[in-house]
């Protein structure tokens, strides 16, 4: 995809179909990791212009979502509702080949509803008529992570005993999906691509609570929330290709079959895209997930100062939602590609629905 770069195992950015296998670390350390975005009825004039004793309104919501929206490391001190939990631990049975990873699973129920950090967001946004979207990023938390890492090491020890031709150090080992272990993956994948999904749900409902409440406390208005999409791109799913059935694995990329909608998110402070697929087989129907990473955190961090991105947001009238700010210069739109080029190089995977501008962000 054009937004690719690098990657443990496959490039972020990388679709791989495979026969009969199936690669932990060409789905990802973040199972589930994906975007969700909601439309609503409400002009941004109305919340950037307006005014209270505590800054703009979009100041207002952006502090609260912060407040009330766990980031980073930290996650719900009481037990929440969860339904991807509930099922997992209903068919404990499905879990049982790694009984150790079964504790992650019930920690579920204090991390769903929870952003993370690095580069996971809550955005309000505007698009080119002038009205307010909402947008996040975020997936299955440590489980996922704690999947990928499990499974890598069944897989490693496997294709050592099988004399595997992929060699170890491209950290791609795979298992066979018909095994005891492959099978055990497949399972524990969909169990965390639930969550995730149910993660970013409960998230977008929660920042539908808040904006609703500010718009009806100002305006005595209810918004209109509209166009939902939730979406995964670090996953693998059986599909048919080229007249077989294969394990296609995007990592960093998004399903884009037929007028299928998808989320294509710039760095903060950027554009992002609303887009519709145009199921192109050369690509497995897939397009990129983002911008993609032009610099390391590392790299970001060593080039761009804090305070040349603060300013640059504030240049660029984005409200910053963040603890932390010692970071805040792995995030900087320069450390990624070029958001306009990206999308202009994978025009035939896509088409372009809607373009949506960065006004206020919270990150981790």
């Amino acid at each position: 995809m054009p937004d690719v770069h690098t990657g443990k195992g496959m490039p972020i950015g990388g679709v791989i179909a495979t026969d009969g296998v199936i690669i932990p670390n060409a789905v990802g350390a973040d199972i589930g990791c994906g975007m969700a975005f909601l439309q609503t009825n409400i002009e941004a004039k109305l919340i950037t212009d307006t005014m209270t004793k505590s800054g703009s309104l979009l100041q207002c919501i952006i502090g609260d979502i912060l407040r009330n929206i766990p980031v980073g490391f930290t996650h719900h001190n009481k037990k929440q509702d969860c339904k991807a939990v509930d099922d997992a631990l209903d068919n404990i049975e499905q879990f049982k080949f790694a009984e150790s990873m079964i504790k992650e699973i019930e920690d579920g129920y204090y991390q769903v509803g929870t952003l993370g950090g690095g580069n996971h967001f809550i955005e309000l946004q505007t698009d080119d008529e002038g009205y307010i979207c909402i947008m996040l990023h975020s997936g299955s938390r440590h489980l996922g992570s704690k999947i990928c890492d499990y499974f890598h090491g069944v897989a490693r020890e496997l294709n050592a005993k099988e004399n595997s031709p992929v060699p170890d150090n491209y950290r791609l080992a795979y298992l066979p999906v018909d095994s005891e272990a492959g099978q055990a993956y497949i399972n524990y994948m969909n169990m965390a691509l639930d969550f995730a999904y149910e993660n970013r749900a409960r998230m977008i409902e929660k920042v539908k609570e808040i904006f609703t409440r500010w718009c009806e406390r100002n305006f005595e208005i209810t918004p209109e929330y509209s166009n939902l999409i939730n979406c995964h791109h670090n996953y693998a799913a059986l599909e048919n290709h080229y007249g077989k059935d294969v394990w296609v694995h995007r990592k960093g990329a998004i399903r884009a079959g037929a007028d299928e909608m998808g989320i294509i998110p710039g760095a903060m402070g950027s554009y992002s895209y609303i887009v519709s697929g145009k199921g192109n087989e050369e690509s497995f129907n897939s397009c990129s997930h983002g911008a993609g990473r032009r610099l390391s955190r590392t790299k970001a961090k060593e080039t761009y100062s804090v305070e040349e991105v603060i300013i640059d947001l504030k240049e660029a009238g984005v409200v910053l939602g963040k603890n932390k700010k010692s970071d805040v210069a792995e995030e900087s739109r320069f450390a990624y590609k070029d958001i306009e080029t990206v999308i202009v190089n994978e025009s035939d995977l896509i088409t372009v629905v809607k373009r949506l501008k960065t006004l206020g962000v919270v990150k981790g």
